[in-house]
């Protein structure tokens, strides 16, 4: 075999697992799959939990918002409020004084 076309094959097998490994498994809200903030969060989760998210990844972004009663409460909302603050951090921007940019 020609070096040229060992090359080739080289460099086709790479390009194809450099595109396999890219490849997403998200899952459609249609389907179980839960978003937000084009954050895929799990399947299935419950409406307490995903309320949760919505509250951590709100309070993540600099604006602290929680159902006291459901934290202390509801485990659902509990974990989703906790899940949805840790994803959504990276959320949180500054403007060039500091502050918190809405």
């Amino acid at each position: 075999m020609s070096k040229a076309k060992h090359l080739s094959i080289i460099f086709s097998f790479s390009l194809s697992v450099m595109f396999t490994g890219c490849a997403t498994s998200r899952i459609p809200e249609s389907e179980g799959g839960y978003y937000h903030e084009k954050i895929y969060f799990g399947k299935d989760l419950s409406t307490n939990m995903q309320k949760g998210i919505v509250d951590g990844c709100i309070t993540a972004k600099g604006h602290y918002k929680k159902s006291h009663t459901r934290f202390n409460h509801d485990k659902d909302y509990y974990e989703g409020w906790f899940l949805g603050r840790k994803q959504c951090k990276h959320l949180l921007k500054f403007d060039e004084k500091g502050d918190i940019i809405s």
